[in-house]
């Protein structure tokens, strides 16, 4: 999403020529985000989201465009991924993989209240039970063996105390998902990534309508729950505070529950999962954020945020599922 990888609009139009999607109008960087490079490709023909992927190869990317394209087969809300003229749905572009998918209605609402959330809520559940019989298999490649291969390179850039916190939660993270009980909840391809900013409504704030959920490319197989609580801990917080907002959270785990209820051992792991999201976002960003690739608008997020949210979810109470 940041532009890690310039193209030109005759690069782009070039690129366009491998699909039949209409001639070449314009093309747009997209600033936000610190992963893959996006712009706003516009045609005769419709509107669209050109990215070229930094990180994933072919092979890795083949289960995420696949979920997309099964998903928005099934109805659910997400950009359905483009067929290039010879019939796949990557292509390859200034050497990297590369992608075109539908332009979604909407924008992301940076302040999400009740109605906001549960119509979130029960789309993730949608996508979830969408994707129980989808058959490719990609790990969550930003899940705990991850979060231990990474810690030894962010270990120099921690306190004393951050660094005490890291592998307390660490260590109950590696205790509690290679247990019975983490391993026979219910799991499948998820999104992992659900924050505000990657979900799209239309209409006005008092009656959103969804546009869609966009940005799938951190998407792997992992505990529903788990998922659920990388968006809770995002939606239905205090910014400043990262403390959760009860009533927020009853409006999303409510509104998921209406389209699958909770187990009662997921029930049970609910304060863990909380604080797996946790990590594994604190994570990400110490480790963006202390080593950073370059990028022409990269936009490193502040790994305190999460360092906070953490901390909370260590010391208080989550508001149980219902």
């Amino acid at each position: 999403m940041a532009v890690f990888t310039p193209v030109t609009n005759q690069e782009a139009a070039d690129y366009l020529d491998l699909y039949a999607l209409g001639e070449f109008v314009s093309l747009r960087g997209i600033t936000a985000g610190i992963e893959n490079t996006n712009f706003f490709l516009n045609t005769t023909q419709g509107e669209y989201v050109l990215t070229v992927f930094e990180v994933l190869n072919h092979e890795q990317l083949n289960f995420y465009i696949e979920l997309m394209h099964s998903l928005a087969s099934q109805n659910v809300k997400v950009p359905m991924p483009q067929t290039l003229r010879d019939g796949k749905r990557i292509g390859t572009l200034k050497g990297k993989p590369a992608a075109i998918v539908d332009r979604l209605p909407g924008g992301y609402e940076s302040d999400p209240g009740v109605q906001h959330c549960m119509i979130a809520a029960r789309t993730q559940a949608k996508a979830h039970l969408a994707a129980r019989d989808f058959t490719l298999h990609q790990p969550n490649l930003r899940g705990l063996p991850w979060w231990e291969e990474t810690y030894p390179a962010i270990r120099p850039f921690l306190t004393e105390q951050q660094d005490a916190l890291f592998v307390s939660c660490l260590n109950e993270q590696r205790r509690i998902q290679s247990g019975s009980d983490w391993r026979a909840i219910p799991a499948g391809a998820c999104h992992c990534d659900l924050f505000r900013d990657n979900v799209l409504f239309d209409g006005t704030y008092d009656e959103p309508r969804m546009g869609g959920i966009i940005d799938f490319y951190f998407a792997g197989h992992d505990a529903w729950l788990f998922d659920v609580a990388v968006a809770v801990n995002d939606w239905c917080i205090e910014r400043s505070t990262g403390a959760l907002q009860p009533w927020l959270v009853q409006a999303w785990v409510n509104a998921y529950a209406q389209e699958r209820p909770f187990t009662e051992t997921e029930k049970a792991l609910w304060p863990v999962a909380l604080r797996a999201a946790a990590l594994r976002f604190w994570t990400s960003r110490l480790n963006d954020y202390f080593r950073p690739r370059p990028a022409q608008t990269l936009k490193p997020h502040d790994p305190t945020h999460f360092e906070r949210i953490l901390t909370l979810r260590v010391q208080q109470p989550a508001p149980p599922l219902p």
